[in-house]
């Protein structure tokens, strides 16, 4: 009898599985076939491929095939990929009210460095987007930028060591350090010293960070496949202990000092202590020492936890996402001496108009170096997609398609980018893709690094000027080369969120008079 009932069980769970993949197809929309429990996911979910070269995958099957969107599976859970530009444009921006969240677990209670603006929703997230815009303003930027180019005299320093001896250097893996530094000392305010001290604290955890174990494999499986409340039951924690410690350990120590002592820094965190005591972020040119806190119960004033999570986010988006960006263009640049030498000219052309000095507005004055961002950004884009989740039952325009309430949405950056109808060539590095011309032609929705709509990222601004001063500082004193311990062609690695190369890649520097 026990046996028999087992396999009536077994029977019924796989005839269920059986009627929840033809969720697609039984209203008519194209989907790829699922492997039983994985879905599309399986290469992803055994490290075999990365998510970027899934994403790409998905993407050139409804591509090909014909479809302005289709159907994929997310282990039994269905999801919806438009490849249609208008249709894009639709869900992020023109229906955005429809797709407002993105879908991801949290439980500020188990996680409080969870509560940040990427993963709250609906009015919490208004209300936090409204008080973090004032943040990231021109001023804002202006106010940081010293942070960033007193950073890049280390960097230089060891690249000099390196081209003094014709030593071949990982620059991934030197990048990730500056980055580091960088978003440290901008977000927390303190001093990593990861360019002298490749094995620093702040280091290890920031690799921590990105690295996907089994463990978190299975944490992302049953936040995606698992009612809400049975997470919320079992206290399902998505964010490690050790990470959350240091992280908060941090913060804490940090905002307690400056309290006690009145001093303040030009950096994020300053500005989360203005919101926390405050409840605003004042003026532009206003540094004055944050005030104590005069109403508990303000909306507008963010709790210690709060200002943890956003600072924890910042380092989050400011940190690998621009060292592989960095990392990208250094490897592109080498590949592409022709590019490189015009954009060290117009590096020393601009900053000799500068007196010879960084500023914010040299960088800004740098117009290829803008192009040649943006072109890495459309070639390796740190985030391969856009994950939103349908709040509302939405009937996709000028179809009988209906997406409904629950259902989760991808908008394929990376395909996207690495269309040919799109962008002609598309493996091939040609900066001047984004002169002014060629930008009128394209559609606005085909060139998404940072995501459209209300819901783009943020810190966009300063990521891209991090990147900026970052390749600005090394192209202009040092012509950089592929060294042949660099595996090629280029692969993304299976063991990041994000699009990263697997392996090192190695150049060699040479100072330029």
């Amino acid at each position: 009898m026990l046996v028999f009932l087992v396999i009536l069980i077994v029977a019924g769970f796989y005839l269920y599985q059986k009627w929840l993949y033809k969720y697609w197809k039984r209203r008519g929309v194209y989907q790829l076939e699922p492997v039983f429990l994985y879905g599309n996911f399986k290469p992803m979910t055994t490290g075999n491929i990365s998510i970027a070269e899934l994403f790409t995958d998905i993407y050139n099957e409804i591509k090909s095939n014909g479809g302005q969107y289709g159907g994929f599976y997310q282990a039994l859970k269905p999801g919806f990929m438009p490849v249609n530009l208008d249709i894009i444009k639709g869900i992020l921006q023109k229906d955005f009210s429809h797709f407002m969240n993105h879908g991801n677990y949290t439980n500020p209670e188990v996680d409080p460095l969870s509560n940040h603006l990427f993963s709250l929703e609906s009015e919490k997230w208004r209300k936090m987007r409204s008080k973090l815009t004032p943040t990231f303003t021109t001023g804002k930027m202006k106010m940081m930028f010293p942070t960033m180019v007193t950073c890049t005299q280390g960097l230089n320093e060891i690249l000099k060591d390196h081209a003094r001896i014709q030593d071949a250097v990982d620059i991934k893996d030197l990048i990730a350090r500056f980055t580091t530094d960088i978003i440290g000392s901008a977000a927390f305010g303190i001093d990593c010293n990861s360019l002298k001290d490749p094995n620093s604290e702040f280091r290890q955890f920031g690799k921590k960070v990105f690295e996907i174990t089994s463990w978190r494999r299975l944490k992302r499986q049953m936040s995606t496949n698992l009612p809400k409340w049975f997470l919320d039951f079992i206290r399902l924690k998505m964010i490690d202990r050790e990470l959350e410690d240091f992280f908060m350990g941090i913060v804490k120590s940090t905002v307690s000092f400056r309290e006690k002592n009145n001093i303040y820094r030009r950096d994020f965190l300053h500005l989360m202590l203005q919101l926390k005591n405050k409840g605003k972020v004042t003026e532009d040119e206003d540094f004055k020492p944050v005030d104590k806190k005069t109403s508990e119960n303000d909306d507008n004033f963010l709790s210690f936890n709060e200002v943890a999570a956003q600072c924890f986010v910042f380092f989050l988006a400011g940190f690998e996402t621009s060292s592989t960006t960095i990392s990208f263009a250094l490897l592109e640049l080498s590949r592409n001496p022709e590019i490189q030498e015009k954009l060290r000219e117009e590096i020393r052309s601009v900053l000799k108009r500068h007196n010879n000095e960084f500023s914010y507005d040299a960088i800004m004055e740098m117009k290829l170096l803008d192009k040649v961002v943006n072109e890495t950004l459309r070639m390796h884009p740190p985030a391969p997609a856009l994950g939103r989740v349908c709040n509302a039952d939405y009937q996709v325009p000028n179809t009988d398609i209906v997406i409904e309430k629950g259902v989760r949405v991808l908008i394929p950056v990376i395909g996207i980018h690495r269309d040919p109808d799109h962008y002609p060539n598309p493996n091939v590095f040609d900066p001047e893709r984004f002169n002014e011309e060629n930008k009128a032609k394209r559609h606005q929705f085909a060139f998404m690094p940072f995501g459209e709509g209300p819901r783009m990222c943020i810190g966009s601004r300063f990521g891209l000027l991090q990147s900026k001063v970052g390749i600005a500082s090394i192209i202009k004193d040092f012509a950089v080369s592929l060294h042949q311990k660099t595996k090629l062609p280029i692969k993304y690695s299976p063991k990041s969120i994000i699009s990263a190369v697997e392996g090192d890649v190695w150049v060699t520097v040479r100072l330029v008079d």
